[in-house]
């Protein structure tokens, strides 16, 4: 899956040094952790890095039923995605900044025509294998354990309050 608009305006400047770091060496990129999505356990990969995004599940068949990636944006905005080189069914929530599930399309192997949210409020995506949406229950207005989201980020390396998350 690659983003085609990717409105990426990366934060930079010093981090909070008011408290000391542990020297955890950070998870890697292709490393999945849970975070629940409509009270649903799910195992997300976190697209958090330009080329994260652009690279997102391409090429990728491997996807167990309860697996898929998170797209993290700094700020609000409307996303568009398309499935370049990309084979496996797939499904895409958007969500706000809240956590809010505000839409869920549908993509199709290998299309590149944009996938565009009606939405231009959206600060996460989720991708998962086509029908989990709808096999598990999860419709436009369930929440994204954003708490769950803040410990991935940080367990990556990445300090969640540079997303808005604690």
């Amino acid at each position: 899956m690659q983003v085609l608009l990717v409105a990426l305006s990366l934060v930079t400047g010093c981090g909070r040094s008011d408290a000391p770091r542990e020297q955890v060496a950070p998870k890697a990129a292709t490393d999945f952790f849970v975070i629940p999505l409509g009270g649903k356990p799910v195992r997300l990969q976190l697209a958090v890095k330009a080329r994260e995004m652009e690279r997102g599940l391409m090429e990728r068949r491997d996807l167990k039923p309860d697996e898929g990636m998170i797209f993290v944006y700094p700020g609000p905005q409307q996303m568009s995605f398309w499935m370049r080189n990309t084979p496996t069914p797939l499904d895409i929530g958007f969500f706000s900044a809240d956590g809010v599930l505000k839409e869920i399309h549908q993509l199709h192997p290998f299309d590149e025509t944009p996938v565009r949210s009606r939405s231009d409020g959206l600060k996460f995506a989720v991708e998962l294998n086509q029908r989990w949406f709808v096999t598990n229950g999860v419709k436009p207005g369930a929440k994204l354990d954003l708490q769950a989201l803040a410990a991935a980020l940080k367990a990556r390396g990445i300090e969640p309050w540079e997303y808005g998350l604690r």
